[in-house]
């Protein structure tokens, strides 16, 4: 029985033409070689199996190839490229940093370094997992990196380009290796299947490539692994069965449920999962990818980046055609919480069951909408316009008295059999006026309670009010204007602290001012601030119609002005310390001083 060898062993590439999916950078190298313009290092960094050490093994050998072809590849006929494919080439080193990290094997590789090659140009040090050398391995490499031998050339390999000192990064060339794309890998799958004499369905080949994440080598490991548990014949179902993946299958019918806001399957599906052995934070993350799946299938533009095989695209596209575009919006931000809050939550399978729940509240929530919006027979509020108008009642100081200006006169209410009910109700110490409207129909006159001159006024908003007969005595002419309230200093200065308090962050120089302050009653409406400088009354001054026009509105006068004065030479208006209120306290009782310098008191 002769040896196996593995794939990623087997079909490592061995020309630059051969490397899947780094094309610019095997250009790049090519090019180097062609017009011998050879750097003294170099450093090829990128995520696990993606060819960088490859890359600079081919590198080496091609650079001391004696007959290059025309295209930069190595001729693998002359005695260097034999000696490199037989394994026994003296140019050509090799250091796993991980195991040869200190300092004493540095200047072993230093000493190396001086002695001139046998056979070819260049001796090549091909110096993996870079990043594990430690600090002083570092600094005792600096020199030599700098200012090799003109026949020295260092390759360095590493998956952590930020571990590297910048000092060594300065002295290289850095190649910077993308992960394979998963059209290039599910590619070369098919190329090793087919030399291999195996049979592989497309779909299952895209399940190894998602599953390897941009890595040829982490790819070719699943392929054999999935190989020896089918036994030559690889199908979408064995894949995911040996690899334990969840299915499509499994997010196609959970979105219809959320479509159909079906909630019980949704969780009966999720316990199914559960009960496989897969993770709650790994469903979760696959649901968000097979939502970001559905948007992206939505347009044809942005098609291109749904990484599926061809029938399942078709799925994916059938499907998203009955998505809305909120509904996924909403989703993927659904699952994205979830995913945040996992590692958090204490009990996560309910985290998970409460996410699915509100994804299929969604679709019932835009059906709600819809069925407001048409409906034709919608109740309703009788006084939202006035509701709206009137200020919060807590926010209302208890000493601000709600009364006119214009003088009290006697209340008459016109009533029929329709309003009695509602008079017995509301009693004879009721404020409120109310004009309601009960089974209104055409060519018949809503019955009114009119109550004038009082503090409320709740109008219906969709109703026009209709004119009385002027020959009723019981009409009486409303007022257009809005009744003004009586307020007084103490109603002013509460909702001055409140306009301060309600000012955003970046104006918070002028709310600590604001709150320093006390307003002072001139007459019945017109109230004076005092400030201690000319600066701060201009600053003031320009604020006048804001904070007049907002205190106007507290107060329920639109009468209120506000005026601003520069206090007098002798006049203090600012807020006093606790070492100034002690003196004006002292001047009035002389028996504190006495307290605090018997007890030897101080004052912070």
């Amino acid at each position: 029985m002769e040896n196996y060898i593995v794939s990623a062993r087997k079909y490592r590439p061995a020309t630059f033409d051969s490397v899947i999916g780094q094309h610019a950078l095997t250009t790049t190298l090519k090019n180097a070689i062609t017009s011998g313009k050879l750097a003294h290092a170099y450093l090829f960094c990128g995520p696990r199996g993606v060819g960088k050490t490859t890359c600079a093994r081919i590198f080496a050998k091609t650079i001391n190839c004696m007959n290059p072809t025309t295209d930069g590849e190595a001729c693998n006929q002359c005695e260097s490229c034999t000696a490199f494919n037989e394994q026994r080439s003296y140019n050509i080193h090799e250091l796993d940093a991980a195991s040869n990290n200190s300092v004493d094997d540095i200047r072993q590789l230093v000493e190396q370094v001086r002695i001139p090659p046998q056979i070819g140009k260049y001796k090549v040090y091909i110096i993996d997992e870079v990043h594990m050398l430690s600090a002083s391995a570092f600094n005792a490499f600096l020199k030599t990196l700098e200012e090799p031998p003109h026949h020295a050339i260092f390759i360095l390999a590493t998956t952590e380009k930020h571990k590297i000192l910048p000092t060594i990064l300065s002295r290289c060339q850095i190649y910077d290796f993308n992960r394979i794309n998963v059209e290039d890998t599910i590619a070369h799958l098919s190329y090793v299947a087919t030399k291999e004499g195996i049979e592989a369905e497309p779909e299952a080949l895209n399940i190894i490539a998602l599953k390897a994440d941009g890595g040829m080598r982490d790819a070719l490991s699943i392929f054999d692994q999935v190989v020896s548990f089918t036994g030559g014949h690889i199908t979408y179902q064995s894949v995911i069965e040996n690899l334990n993946v969840l299915d499509y299958e499994y997010y196609f019918r959970l979105t219809d449920y959320f479509l159909d806001n079906n909630v019980s399957e949704s969780l009966l599906l999720l316990n199914d999962v559960l009960n496989k052995g897969f993770d709650a934070n790994h469903f979760i993350t696959g649901l968000s990818s097979h939502f970001r799946d559905l948007l992206v299938s939505k347009d044809p533009v942005t098609l291109p980046l749904l990484e599926v095989g061809s029938s399942i695209r078709l799925r994916y596209q059938a499907q998203a055609g009955k998505c809305p575009l909120d509904f996924l919006y909403k989703a993927m931000k659904l699952c994205n919480d979830c995913d945040l809050n996992y590692r958090l939550s204490k009990n996560k399978r309910l985290l998970v069951e409460l996410t699915l729940i509100q994804i299929a509240q969604l679709m019932a929530n835009e059906t709600n909408n819809i069925d407001d919006n048409s409906s034709t027979n919608k109740i309703k509020p009788i006084s939202a316009k006035a509701v709206n108008q009137q200020p919060p009642t807590n926010d209302i100081p208890p000493t601000q008295e709600k009364k006119p200006l214009t003088s009290n006169k006697p209340q008459t209410i016109s009533e029929d059999k329709h309003t009695a009910p509602i008079k017995a109700t509301l009693g004879n110490s009721t404020n409120i006026s109310i004009a309601a409207s009960f089974g209104q129909e055409k060519g018949k006159k809503a019955p009114t309670i009119k109550i004038p001159n009082l503090g409320i006024s709740i109008k219906h908003p969709g109703i026009e009010k209709e004119e009385q007969p002027a020959s009723s005595p019981s009409a009486l002419p409303e007022s257009k204007e809005k009744e003004d309230f009586l307020f007084n200093e103490k109603d002013v200065n509460f909702y001055w602290q409140e306009y301060a308090a309600s000012l955003p962050q970046e104006q918070i120089a002028l709310a600590k001012r604001m709150q320093v302050l006390h307003l002072s009653m001139l007459n019945n409406i017109t109230f004076e601030i005092v400030v201690d400088n000319d600066i701060a009354a201009k600053e003031f001054s320009e604020l006048i119609p804001t904070i007049q026009n907002y205190l106007r509105n507290r107060l329920r006068n639109q009468k209120a002005s506000m005026t601003v004065r520069v206090s007098a030479p002798t006049e203090n208006v600012r807020a006093y310390n606790r070492v100034e209120k002690f003196q004006i306290m002292t001047q009035k009782n002389e028996t504190l001083l006495k307290l605090k310098e018997e007890f030897g008191l101080e004052l912070y």
